[in-house]
């Protein structure tokens, strides 16, 4: 099978590529930091993180110099099984193993319920016995052919020299059905002493049976929003090849070609609409089900459904390049991350099966040595074996962070990793782009002034400079050229000067058009036409022409204005209502940036900031101890979007979006950032309480299972339902809707 390494971060000594493996055999949190320190080893790893919900690893390899045999070997050195997956397979479930597991568990109920009716009967007072050979042989099988797995992982785990929860079960059934065969071949049971633990080890390794096919199904549960997104891949499209129709596979596309979708259908690849006009729903894309008009011109993404008119596209990406596999790519990989908090985990889990074991070996050697009671002993160390699995601990935050990370998906909400959901907890302060995030991004031309020569001449030249800029006020300033009927003026020599403005040479004349900083690099004035015109030129975006050279001269201005989004007032109320701290942060001049924030509700502005002064700003709120996020449009904010402690970027499912921020908002809605603030809290809420949860459950089972206040049958019911709580509670979030906070109130 071919890996398909895709790029990462840089490390500080090269290029970081990623792979991913299927991981096999892992049971508990032990399991799978263990992995990750045999990945860890392989030369050429930078980073391995191990994810025990969705049994992946994600590994960073330095360069080339780590390869698969060698990644595959160390797992299964370490005694787990190890599968590379491409960049576009994801090991999802189907239920066939599901299945399996049920068939295995309701097999092995069938033998243990006789043993269970003896206990049961006889808590009743209608009790009954089974001869001692009956037991076994309904004991037997289910010892070591249904929990023949938890002897095999466990002897992979001792052979690795490595502790892990079957090493627990396997020990903890063993010595119940050792002890009882003792008994018996002793003879002890006939002349009325002892008692078997038969039917306390056929139903730890039942229920433990149990609880790993709801942890299974569980586990589906919790993948669904891949599943879901995966399934909107079409298999087939519709190419057109001199004028005929065929259908083709979808691996034979490439892009430029030309391919035509029908009502109903589902756009193929991603593409550019060439003929034909209608209507799609991006709803698996954006969340928002809502139909969406397409003309010439427009694009379209993978997945959408055409739901009227006949489109002809041609594509301009195709595979893993496109919207939805990039989509389905950050949410697998978020999915594989791991939360800070998760290190408290690591270190647990890596001491916790040595710890029981020594715990019940004391315990053993106190009710035997020091209260003189040997069957108390055995089974109260029994039930400190079972008990104290360290499942839950495990699956504590992956578990949440699978769930919350899918449910968003679903609403619009692409969450990069776990680290921005931990974030968000605590996350005090949002800065606020103005243009495109909390505006249309669509500014127009409000005045136009000329300080030497006409109107038409300044607009002409402006538009010429601008001709190659995709800055919002430059497209204005063309918008405005156009509709006049002005002709375009040819132009060389384009320089642009992020946050400042452009340079251009026309007619053998270089100017500049930009803001005023731009034109005190060259010291020229701005005449006075601000001064003059004050009232009339407030709260405008200002756009300033002049020429350089061979002269310097001022030769006039432009002012451009950009409404509000719809609902960004509201946006910002509710994030206020979050008890967030908002401040605008932008690259204009100080009155057009107050005009917006008195429109949407901010009061507090830091205008005239370069992109790169941006990042400066993130940093010193962070200095002054903030927990900052930096919502912008994902391009010209790229610095400050990495500077903050959690990057939202309202990127539209550009690509750049979402490499730059931790959280990508697939639509350009500022009601959006709450919602993503909210389902990162309401996640992080779920991490918290499964890991106190977790922690509770085996510092209190500890204790009591050494008291003997407990028999192993139900130590093991406690530790199956711990690890199926753990999952319930984090499939609560798949509750959440934008707009609803009991979730992480």
């Amino acid at each position: 099978m071919n890996v398909i390494a895709t790029p990462s971060l840089d490390a500080a000594d090269g290029a970081v590529e990623r792979v991913r493996l299927a991981i096999g055999g892992m049971t508990c949190a032990g399991c799978a930091t263990r992995v990750g320190s045999a990945l860890d080893k392989v030369e050429g790893v930078h980073r391995a993180v191990v994810n025990l919900a969705s049994e992946q690893a994600t590994v960073d390899l330095l360069g080339r110099r780590a390869n698969l045999a060698g990644l595959v070997g160390a797992v299964e050195a370490a005694g787990y099984q190890a599968t590379p997956l491409g960049a576009e397979e994801f090991e999802l479930d189907d239920g066939g193993e599901a299945r399996r597991q049920a068939w295995l568990l309701a097999l092995s109920a069938i033998l243990t319920l006789p043993l269970v009716g003896q206990m049961v009967t006889g808590w009743l007072g209608q009790g009954y016995s089974l001869a001692p050979w009956l037991q076994f042989l309904l004991a037997t099988p289910v010892q070591f052919y249904f929990g023949g797995r938890f002897y095999v992982a466990a002897y992979k785990a001792l052979r690795a020299r490595a502790g892990n929860m079957d090493q627990l079960v396997a020990l903890g059934t063993s010595a119940a059905y050792g002890y009882s065969a003792y008994l018996w071949l002793a003879g002890q049971i006939d002349s009325g002493n002892g008692h078997l633990y038969l039917e306390g080890a056929a139903t730890v390794i039942t229920l433990v049976l149990l609880g790993k096919w709801l942890e299974k199904r569980a586990k589906g549960s919790a993948a669904a929003a891949i599943r879901a997104l995966m399934s909107q891949r079409p298999d087939h499209a519709r190419l057109i090849t001199d004028g005929v129709e065929r259908e083709v596979p979808l691996a034979d596309v490439a892009v430029g070609d030309l391919l035509r979708v029908r009502p109903g259908e589902r756009i193929a690849v991603d593409g550019e609409v060439a003929e034909g006009t209608g209507e799609v729903d991006e709803s698996l894309l954006t969340g928002e089900a809502r139909p969406v008009p397409k003309v010439p011109g427009e694009p379209v993404t993978t997945g959408a459904i055409n739901l009227n008119g006949v489109l002809t596209y041609k594509a301009t990406a195709v595979g893993a390049d496109t919207v939805l596999s990039r989509i389905i790519r950050l949410v697998d990989g978020a999915q594989a991350t791991r939360a800070p908090v998760e290190k408290l985990v690591d270190r647990v889990a890596a001491i916790f099966v040595p710890v029981v074991i020594a715990i019940a070996a004391v315990t053993f050697l106190i009710w035997w040595l020091a209260m003189g009671d040997l069957d108390g002993g055995v089974a109260a160390a029994i039930t400190v074996l079972v008990i104290a699995c360290p499942c839950a601990l495990g699956l504590a935050t992956p578990a949440a962070v699978m769930v919350g990370t899918g449910v968003a998906a679903r609403h619009g909400i692409l969450i990069r990793d776990a680290e921005a959901l931990e974030r968000a907890r605590a996350m005090d302060m949002v800065l606020l782009d103005k243009t495109g995030t909390l505006t249309e991004g669509k500014p127009r031309i409000q005045r136009l002034e000329a300080a030497a020569g006409d109107e038409a001449d300044l607009l002409a030249l402006a538009a010429a400079a601008l001709a190659d800029s995709e800055h919002p006020l430059a497209r204005a300033v063309r918008q405005l050229a156009g509709d006049q009927g002005i002709a375009p003026v040819a132009a060389r020599d384009f320089t642009n000067q992020p946050g400042k403005g452009v340079q251009a040479t026309i007619g053998g004349r270089r100017l500049v058009v930009g803001n005023a900083a731009l034109l005190a690099e060259f010291d020229v004035a701005a005449a006075d036409i601000e001064d003059i015109r004050l009232g009339d030129w407030a709260g405008l975006s200002l756009i300033h022409v002049a020429e350089v050279s061979p002269s310097k001269v001022y030769l006039g201005c432009l002012g451009a204005a950009d409404a509000p989004r719809a609902g960004a007032a509201a946006a910002v109320a509710l994030l206020r209502g979050q008890g967030i701290a908002i401040i605008m942060l932008s690259g204009d001049n100080q009155a057009a940036a107050q005009g917006v924030a008195d429109q949407v509700g901010i009061t507090q502005v830091i205008a005239g900031v370069l992109p790169d002064g941006k990042a400066g700003q993130v940093m010193a709120l962070r200095n002054q101890g903030h927990v900052v996020a930096m919502v912008g449009d994902g391009i010209n904010d790229a610095p400050a979007l990495a500077a903050a402690d959690i990057g939202i970027a309202m990127g539209g499912g550009a690509h750049v979006a979402m490499e730059a921020a931790g959280i990508t908002l697939m639509r350009d809605e500022p009601g959006l950032i709450a919602d993503a603030i909210d389902i990162s809290r309401a996640t992080a809420r779920r991490i918290r309480q499964n890991l106190f949860w977790a922690f509770v459950y085996n510092l209190v089972a500890l204790p009591v299972a050494a008291l003997g206040l407990l028999n192993p049958a139900v130590a093991g019911a406690a530790m199956a339902f711990s690890s199926v709580s753990v999952i319930s509670n984090a499939l609560l979030l798949r509750r959440w809707r934008p707009g609803q906070k009991e979730l992480s109130e």
